[in-house]
């Protein structure tokens, strides 16, 4: 089986994927409705039963997460500032590459909030975590196109959590048509601005 055939397969289990995820959806009876998730009263209502106050939440914290709360909330400032940065690149870069945008929004979702288990504590570390997962994950891609512009060549050693694109770069080593396979993949970023 060449290495093609196997991608091919992942790309199609990921789409089953995607199929089994909405079908679950489906059980968990909500819908979305501009970008708002609307759960089911009976829903609804057992998540009211499971809520913990935040008084009660206080009580059952472990000391551990109090400690460490100054740290991890002080990354926002970082995580801010290189979302700024980044942002920043792409919009006045990618443009002169020819590199379609990434957009923020399918990165980014901020839908934790309308969960009625969850209390304002639960809910604002839950958005915290949302944010900067997503913003890594939006970084990542900007990351990812402008690898696949400037040098779509996969390392010598295997790399834990490469990017979805790094599967198709051109193999360590293979200098063949090294060039011309690199404006290919130049052009195949400008063609996703058409789609």
């Amino acid at each position: 089986m060449t290495i093609r055939q196997i991608l091919d397969q992942i790309t199609v289990l990921e789409d089953e994927l995607q199929k089994a995820i909405e079908e679950q959806e489906g059980h968990l009876r909500y819908r979305i409705n501009d970008k708002r998730v609307i759960f089911e009263q009976t829903i609804k209502d057992a998540h009211q039963r499971v809520k913990l106050g935040v008084f009660r939440w206080f009580l059952t914290v472990r000391p551990q997460n109090f400690i460490t709360m100054p740290i991890i909330y002080g990354m926002i400032v970082p995580l801010v500032l290189f979302d700024l940065c980044i942002s920043f690149y792409q919009i006045s870069c990618f443009p002169i590459y020819g590199i379609a945008r990434v957009k923020r929004a399918n990165y980014i979702v901020m839908d934790h909030q309308h969960l009625a288990y969850l209390n304002i504590i639960e809910k604002v570390d839950c958005m915290y975590c949302s944010y900067a997962v997503g913003m890594l994950g939006y970084a990542g891609e900007i990351t990812a196109r402008t690898e696949q512009y400037f040098c779509p060549i996969k390392h010598a050693r295997k790399i834990l959590s490469s990017h979805s694109r790094y599967e198709h770069f051109l193999d360590y080593g293979n200098a063949d048509d090294f060039h011309d396979k690199v404006e290919q993949f130049r052009s195949e970023l400008a063609t996703e601005n058409k789609q």
